[in-house]
């Protein structure tokens, strides 16, 4: 995070990774820093509104609903399922409930936003060659999609100050020791620095 930032521009497009009420209220999932980053994550999307996407975690209907090894997953889990879960909980959290366009949301069923149908034509839409992204979780679903984006030709911008996980260790772990190892690859950025690059 100490080179500068090289400048971004018309070609990028913001990824919100998760800001929903799944994480931000009690599930068994709930990310106690959530709230901490919304206010960077809102500078983020008011900077370029249009430029903007926002996935969602969707759980399956039940345990025998999820795919192969997800089972497994979900019996840890069973808690969040939609059969015991309100599906208001893939709600993303205000304020950016109210600031997010239906056609901006992308429900993806795994961590990675690509494992989504609809994300990859998203970005081809909006003609994606620089993905920033915030939200959570640092160590799973925002490095996953960022891991998906390097392998499709993308730079990857991670908003330091945007993002978070339920473990803060995990998260520490990622920007002490992992993303460091994608220097060539991913670009580290505060809020701040990522709003003065992209013009």
């Amino acid at each position: 995070m100490s080179k500068p930032l090289a400048p971004i521009g018309a070609n990028t497009v913001h990824v919100v990774v998760d800001m929903q009420r799944l994480f931000a209220e009690e599930t068994g999932w709930r990310v106690p820093t959530l709230d901490s980053i919304l206010p960077n994550v809102r500078r983020l999307i008011d900077h370029r509104p249009e430029r903007a996407l926002y996935t969602r975690f969707v759980t399956p209907p039940g345990i025998s609903g999820a795919r192969g090894v997800w089972q497994s997953f979900y019996r840890h889990w069973p808690q969040v399922t939609q059969d015991r879960l309100s599906a208001d909980f893939c709600d993303l959290v205000e304020p950016l409930a109210a600031l997010a366009p239906q056609e901006a949301q992308i429900n993806k069923d795994g961590f990675s936003a690509f494992t989504s149908p609809a994300f990859a034509p998203a970005l081809t839409r909006l003609g994606c060659a620089v993905l920033v992204l915030s939200g959570v979780e640092t160590d799973v679903c925002v490095f996953a999609t960022a891991l998906d984006a390097i392998d499709r030709g993308l730079r990857v911008v991670i908003a330091s100050d945007a993002v978070t996980s339920f473990s803060l260790d995990a998260h520490r772990a990622m920007f002490d020791h992992v993303l460091p190892r994608f220097e060539h690859l991913i670009d580290l950025a505060t809020t701040d620095a990522i709003l003065a690059a992209w013009k």
